[in-house]
């Protein structure tokens, strides 16, 4: 076996949604991969923050909620600097409140937000990708694609269609040369779960529920990244990753 397999110098990768989090988490593991990073979001200042603690990343902000944003800014990007070789489509919100009084303005906010941007930048960059016959999209689907909790039921339809969206992907387009796929984290301490993480009750009922006992650390979901974008996944296609210290496989 050859490390080689996991090298991704030359390659130019997109991360949406990547100044904070698991986005940046996973631009600064694929950057020490070897690829060139693109850093996106809707504020310039914070991406530009970012950026300046990757080697050489540069950014690009557009929303990725609007269909002819994301198509300008891709198809600008590209005509400009050149190819987008990886996409990982991280860009993602929640909302907490019980279902029977769940606002209907954040329902529609979260299928915008967790599953229409997985489809707005996915199709736009996807078409460069058929045109050269290569690319790589990674899409960041959840634990909750296969599980529910209480409060979190919009979310969780998201991260379902992520998985199905992925699959689509990957039926339409693996005939084109391009690898699609997810990866669902388990819960990690990020701004997102900034609530969950402070609340000592959660954090102890998720010590029990997770058999690895304890919240995953972002540099964790590196690894699954690297791979997925990389030479060793070449026959992996609309598969979805679990990296969830076990809790999916459990109960």
């Amino acid at each position: 076996m050859t490390y080689t397999l996991f090298d991704l110098t030359g390659k130019r990768a997109l991360i949406t949604g990547s100044s904070q989090g698991i986005g940046f988490a996973l631009a600064r593991g694929l950057a020490d991969a070897g690829a060139q990073i693109v850093l996106n979001g809707r504020d310039e200042a914070k991406l530009a923050k970012a950026a300046a603690s990757i080697p050489g990343a540069t950014t690009l902000a557009f929303d990725v909620t609007s269909h002819d944003d994301v198509r300008n800014a891709v198809d600008g990007f590209e005509a400009a600097h050149g190819a987008i070789d990886i996409l990982v489509n991280n860009a993602g919100m929640q909302h907490r409140a019980p279902l029977q009084d769940f606002p209907a303005e954040m329902f529609e906010k979260l299928l915008q937000t967790n599953i229409a941007s997985a489809f707005h930048v996915g199709q736009a960059v996807a078409r460069h990708m058929i045109a050269r016959g290569y690319g790589r999209i990674i899409n960041i689907a959840s634990v909750q694609t296969l599980l529910a909790r209480p409060g979190i039921a919009p979310y969780t339809a998201t991260k379902g269609a992520v998985a199905n969206l992925t699959k689509g992907m990957a039926t339409d387009w693996a005939p084109h040369g391009l690898n699609c796929n997810a990866i669902a984290p388990g819960y990690f301490d990020t701004p997102l779960n900034a609530a969950l993480v402070s609340d000592p009750e959660f954090s102890a009922w998720l010590a029990k529920r997770t058999p690895a006992g304890r919240w995953g650390k972002v540099e964790e979901l590196q690894g699954a990244c690297i791979f997925l974008a990389s030479d060793a996944a070449s026959f992996v296609n609309g598969h979805t990753l679990f990296v969830d210290g076990g809790i999916t496989a459990s109960l």
